[in-house]
């Protein structure tokens, strides 16, 4: 009904209504089950016993809704088209072969009673021990005759697995699909297959490796940098973490500041001459400058009754049937080594469940038995590190809104009015003033088929995604392209006059974004740079007071500046009464929460049960918490 009953959808319905003989105005639930199955699945397939002469040809045939919907999502290159079509899937277990992939015929072959699926499913832990068992056994394990075969062959499956858990990736299952490992995560797999290498004379350039690990992690992964450098490699790590800064040979300190303000070599040498430059990096590393935030709001909201929200046997994965209770109107730290559960309860179990209750999304929550304080919020917004875009259409002022507003005013200018120009003659995703060469991408894409695609520069528009009318036209001084190239503080000073955009960008600004250029394709953001934009973008929404804020390791990616900047935003937020709950391992951040829930003490089977809740400086005093343990070191 919302379509019309005009529409072209509605005439193709119309069409299939009269050929099979039923109504349109029939409730879904009074129609025949073979009439759904056409509506659902479409005319053209042919049942064992359907005559041939009676199958519609598939020029003529009803597409059916399902393949339709796949067929878009495969074929759009709108997120938001596919965002649409994505809340009608879901994912679910394969029924014939229960998730393990595989034929019952392959998984009947075992060792020592194990398949090759059962296997998979094992941690890296799990796994190494699984296979130093098979050669140790005395019963149920291997012959005389496949010891002398597997021997040789177990000795370098366990090397391999021994070098993914000095990376500190213990806790990953071998099966874990690689699409679903951090950025960090996939770092240090290639880091392992490169130890066990034992290569020399080679320039390894890391990108954060430390992302997503636990302090009590950092050493293991600095030894095995060091193991690289001892060998006679040459290791280049871009980090902001403090302990790998103080364990490297040699620092190079970039800045001062960020975009147009930085750029420069502002100190190199070694981490004890770092400490007494005066540089930003400096100055934190040595403890003249410390990240901290006033918690003026803690006072007003003991005042208040003790709202929370309860999570009540969290059995979802490595979770222990846990109880979990999260105090509103605070900033709420989940922490706990790398593995824990920490993104299983809060990503997988309360945020989809919440979505769900609240805002009707189509999600299922991980296993749990009951949710209680919902009534006490009216929202909830997470902020994760997934793509703002899939494609360069998408950049910071779209994804903003602030973008409407920009075309906007190209639109009112008086030789866009002369011309005849709408705001959307600026807009790079419509026909009208795009380049159709490049279809307003300013690049366009070449599949290398076996490899990732290669996006080169559009030869028609250079890049600049418009044609040449829409660039004719000047907004004081600038054209729409001249906009788009701009950095977010830029954009602060050329739109000064205009409140609606200097609210989106003075956001961008907050969460330390000022370097980032207005159009920067969201393809070129790192996952910390998207999180921070959303959390931007939900910032410049009104504020309801009520809200619950749910973030995955928003200090991806940031300076010591850059977390006190954030964590200066977020405690604004908690100040107005909204809730802000972070999943986090820096130090800086748990240092400065009001609440913290520790889960562990171990990853993935030793792990999911709650070690300690509490302040900051109750969780120091708990000696089984390894966020405890550094946390009384840095206090």
């Amino acid at each position: 009904h919302r379509l019309g009953r005009q529409s072209w959808y509605w005439w193709i319905l119309d069409d299939v209504a009269s050929r099979h003989g039923f109504s349109l105005n029939t409730p879904v639930a009074d129609l025949p089950t073979d009439v759904i199955a056409i509506i659902l699945y479409g005319e053209g397939i042919q049942k064992p016993d359907t005559p041939a002469s009676s199958i519609q040809s598939p020029a003529s045939s009803f597409e059916g809704v399902i393949p339709n919907l796949k067929r878009r999502w495969k074929e759009t290159d709108s997120d938001f088209t596919r965002a649409e079509i994505e809340k009608y899937m879901i994912v679910r277990t394969c029924h014939e072969c229960g998730g393990r992939r595989l034929r019952r015929e392959s998984l009947a072959v075992k060792i020592s009673s194990e398949n090759i699926a059962s296997v998979s499913e094992r941690t890296v832990e799990s796994a190494k021990d699984f296979f130093a068992g098979l050669i140790v056994k005395k019963e149920d394990g291997l012959s005389p005759n496949d010891l002398k075969i597997a021997l040789p062959l177990v000795k370098e499956i366990v090397k391999r697995l021994q070098f993914l858990h000095d990376v500190g990736l213990e806790y990953l299952t071998l099966s874990r699909e690689s699409t679903t490992l951090s950025g960090g995560e996939a770092q240090r797999i290639q880091l392992a297959t490169q130890i066990g290498s034992r290569l020399t004379g080679i320039i390894y350039i890391l990108d954060e490796p430390s992302i997503g690990l636990h302090p009590r992690d950092h050493a293991r992964l600095i030894a095995t940098l060091k193991n690289l450098r001892d060998l006679g490699n040459t290791v280049i790590v871009v980090e902001h973490d403090a302990q790998t800064m103080r364990e490297s040979d040699w620092i190079i300190d970039i800045g001062p500041g960020a975009g147009r303000h930085g750029g420069k070599i502002i100190f190199s040498g070694t981490p004890k001459e770092i400490l007494k430059a005066h540089t930003p990096t400096g100055d934190y590393l040595s403890g003249r400058k410390k990240v901290s935030i006033r918690h003026s709001h803690i006072l007003e909201n003991m005042r208040m009754s003790e709202h929370r929200i309860t999570i009540r046997g969290a059995a979802e994965h490595n979770l222990k049937n846990i109880d979990v209770k999260i105090p509103l109107g605070k900033l709420v730290c989940v922490s706990g080594v790398s593995g824990s559960g920490k993104s299983t309860l809060v990503s997988d179990i309360l945020a989809k469940a919440l979505l769900a209750r609240l805002h009707g999304a189509h999600l299922i929550p991980g296993a749990h038995r009951q949710i209680t304080g919902v009534e006490h919020i009216d929202k909830v917004v997470v902020v994760d590190q997934s793509p703002i875009g899939r494609t360069p259409r998408s950049n910071p002022a779209t994804y903003t809104g602030a973008f409407v507003f920009i075309r906007g005013l190209f639109a009112a200018t008086p030789e866009a009015r002369v011309r005849g120009y709408g705001p959307g003659r600026f807009s790079f995703n419509v026909k009208g003033g795009r380049c159709e060469q490049c279809e307003g991408q300013g690049v366009k894409k070449i599949e290398m088929y076996f490899l990732p695609d290669v996006y080169v520069e559009c030869e028609e528009c250079r890049g600049k995604r418009y044609s040449r009318e829409a660039l004719e036209i000047e907004y004081n001084g600038k054209t729409i392209d001249d906009v788009l190239t701009l950095s977010i503080e830029e954009a602060l000073d050329f739109f000064s006059a205009i409140p609606a955009i200097q609210a989106k960008f003075r956001t961008l600004a907050d969460v330390g974004l000022g370097y980032m250029r207005v159009g920067q394709p969201a393809p070129t953001l790192s996952g910390g740079e998207a999180q921070r934009v959303k959390l931007a973008t939900e910032l410049s929404r009104r504020d309801t007071g009520a809200t619950l804020y749910v973030l995955d390791e928003p200090t991806t990616g940031l300076h010591f500046d850059d977390i006190q900047k954030l964590l200066t935003v977020l405690q604004a937020l908690v100040a107005k009464g909204n809730t802000v709950l972070v999943i986090e391992h820096n130090l800086d951040v748990l240092r400065n929460a009001d609440w913290i829930i520790d889960l562990g003490p171990e990853a993935g089977e030793r792990g999911g049960e709650v070690i300690a809740a509490g302040t900051p400086m109750d969780i120091a005093k708990v000696k089984k918490s390894y966020t405890g343990q550094w946390l009384a070191r840095r206090s």
